[in-house]
């Protein structure tokens, strides 16, 4: 599940729908801050990130908040159970 905004979407290819028709093509993560934490028995992962989304012809960059929930896999990578992201206005 990705919250978005505000707005819940459920399942991977509702994800890739709305990933993909965000209006712009291209953005810049620059990360100022991440904070990890172990997420019960099975090896999860809690992962807290704060940075900054600049954006293709935009001159300020955007304020962003974003968690996310990783699990791992049998084969031994993870995937995101699930994920929140915020745009912070100041």
């Amino acid at each position: 599940m990705l919250t978005f905004e505000g707005q819940k979407i459920q399942g991977s290819a509702n994800i890739v729908a709305k990933l993909t028709s965000l209006p712009f093509q291209q953005c810049q993560h620059i990360i100022s801050n991440v904070d990890t934490q172990p997420s019960g028995p099975s090896g999860g992962m809690i992962v807290f990130v704060c940075g900054n989304l600049q954006l293709s012809g935009e001159q300020h960059a955007l304020k962003f908040s974003q968690m996310f929930h990783l699990m791992p896999t049998p084969q031994g990578s993870y995937y995101v159970l699930n994920d929140i992201f915020r745009l912070n206005y100041a």
